[in-house]
């Protein structure tokens, strides 16, 4: 199954606001990193690791 990346930063935004209560300011920090990180020369260093 193919997911958008948007669809799962924002399902994991949704249930790290709703479990964690992380302040706002941190959230947008991961999310917008981690969008950035997925669509630079570093996403395949990334998929190594994560898996």
């Amino acid at each position: 199954m193919d997911v958008p990346l948007w669809l799962a930063l924002l399902t994991v935004g949704a249930l790290g606001i709703k479990l964690a209560r992380p302040p706002w300011w941190l959230i947008a920090v991961l999310l917008l990193g981690g969008y950035l990180v997925a669509d630079s020369f570093l996403a395949p260093a990334v998929s190594t690791v994560v898996k």
